[in-house]
């Protein structure tokens, strides 16, 4: 009877419908391509990192000189290649081979902005030596090194006469973070591939995706004359899809038994550093936390929220700080997941749970603009959750006496992808390079591009349960992980258009 227990998980084993291995053509494009264009991958890489295609507030892709250079590149590295290009304004599409049946590939070339006095060196300069085996720099991850990597898979099946039945096409958007409405027109106004993998999120196979939304509020300045303390600034965060490292608040008429509390409560706090700073009687707390992207919040730590805690030593006076941080403390706390706000927490067995991150602080001429990220599964309507949001705001308006100025929830829908044909060859070429016989799709709490595309889910470029670095201020690409894509997307293109 032991020996029969012991056996049966081995039993289990071959019961797995992905373990189908890969063709011997896929198999020796991708050896070439690792033994031939690793260095060269890495210099177009290089190429591509030098140019800030940040979205400029008021200026188009079109007339973004940063943008517009970074586009002249690709054409210059495609040309070189022997790819074709085409340019669009905002989509570049780079090309292989002729067919009516076609591939496509979709990634983008903007960036998140950055700051550059948290880099060791230029992020704008692809770094290999300030850590070594780890290429640094803004889009290395995401997604300036999947471009690069999936331009020299396409190279080595032109340099192997492959005979493709379908065409490969690289879909290279230049408004992902920032603006999707001329994808949209795009999309509506072309003929698209039949079938697509997004090369912008996470291994195996991402088959559903969370909904982005933001809850905004607005808190109204009003002036204080008191002589107790009151919190006159309360500052952070950068931008909405990233977990924000920095805040920083300053209280009048502060003293050294309100700082002595203030601190004790910091000794409570994980992965926080804090810097106090006096002036006379007004306290400055400057506070660093870890910044990741707000998809997978767990990652970072957030100086918004662990800041306000850390002030949760009194009712702060209702000006614009002093209410924000009270409602942060009421409403949000160090959580992840909107337990603390009404009853909106909620979670999908496949999806997992919804994620609620404050990320910007905006300063307003009449006051704090509080901007909260979240990113829902499936399970609630848009109009559930937007009445279950207004019932919690409403309710510690009443109970504070406080209006404010403005509330607006842009609620985003879930993307579930259920009927992509090719799920299956993609997970066994993941299995086939990475050893993991059991991989499954996933989902993920970030939205890319697959969700407009036909039968599109997303394939790399990170691994699981490792941690993804776009988005934040160190930003990298292993040169591992770069060459293991570089097997993996070579091997995928040979299976899917052959």
């Amino acid at each position: 009877m032991l020996k029969l227990l012991a056996l049966l998980p081995l039993l289990a084993l071959p019961a797995l419908a992905h373990t189908k291995d890969i063709s011997d053509i896929a198999k020796a494009t991708a050896d070439y391509a690792v033994n031939h264009y690793q260095q060269d991958m890495v210099n177009s890489l290089a190429q591509l990192v030098k140019h800030n295609t940040v979205a400029v507030d008021g200026v188009s892709v079109i007339d973004n000189p940063q943008h517009q250079h970074f586009k002249k590149e690709l054409a210059n590295q495609a040309a070189a290649l022997g790819l074709d290009f085409q340019d669009y304004g905002y989509v570049v599409v780079i090309g292989l081979g002729k067919s009516d049946q076609r591939v496509g590939v979709i990634t983008h070339g903007d960036i998140q902005p950055v700051n550059p006095d948290k880099w060791q060196n230029s992020p704008f300069e692809l770094d290999l030596t300030s850590e070594p085996g780890k290429l640094l720099g803004r889009g290395t991850e995401d997604d300036k090194g999947p471009i690069a990597t999936a331009l020299y898979a396409m190279k080595s099946i032109k340099d192997n006469h492959i005979q493709l039945s379908k065409r490969i096409e690289l879909y290279v958007y230049m408004a992902e973070e920032s603006d999707w409405g001329p994808l949209m027109t795009f999309v509506k106004n072309h003929d698209l591939p039949q079938v697509n993998i997004t090369i912008d999120a996470e291994y195996p196979v991402v088959t559903a995706e969370k909904g982005y939304g933001t809850i905004s509020m607005t808190f109204a300045d009003k002036k204080i004359e008191s002589d107790s303390p009151y919190i006159t600034t309360f500052i952070g965060g950068f931008f909405g899809s990233q977990i924000p490292e920095d805040a920083q608040a300053t209280i009048a008429n502060a003293n050294p038994q309100l700082l002595a509390t203030i601190q004790k409560l910091a000794e409570k706090q994980q992965g926080m550093s804090y810097d106090y700073q006096w002036q006379g009687t007004q306290l400055t707390i400057t506070a660093l936390g870890k910044s990741t992207h707000s998809s997978k919040p767990a990652d970072g730590v957030n100086a918004i929220t662990h800041l306000a805690e850390i002030l949760a030593v009194q009712r702060w006076p209702n000006n614009a700080s002093g209410a924000l941080v009270n409602f942060v403390n009421d409403h949000l706390g160090t959580g992840l997941y909107g337990h603390k706000f009404g009853n909106i927490a909620y979670e999908d067995d496949f999806m997992g749970p919804m994620t609620v991150s404050p990320t910007v602080l905006k300063q307003l001429d009449n006051g704090i603009q509080l901007n909260i990220n979240i990113r829902r599964p499936k399970g609630k309507t848009k109009q559930q959750l937007d009445t279950e949001i207004n019932q919690v705001l409403i309710a510690w308006q009443h109970k504070n006496q406080i209006q404010l100025l403005d509330m607006q929830n842009a609620i985003g829908d879930p993307f579930v992808q259920t009927d992509a044909p090719h799920i299956d060859t993609l997970l066994s070429v993941f299995s086939h390079y990475t050893g993991i016989q059991d991989a499954k799709p996933i989902s993920i709490g970030g939205g890319t591009n697959s969700r407009l595309f036909p039968n599109a889910v997303s394939f790399g470029p990170s691994m699981p349960g490792e941690v993804y670095t776009g988005h934040s201020e160190h930003e990298f690409i292993t040169m591992e992980q770069f060459v293991l894509n570089l097997k993996m997307y070579t091997a995928v293109m040979v299976e899917l258009a052959h």
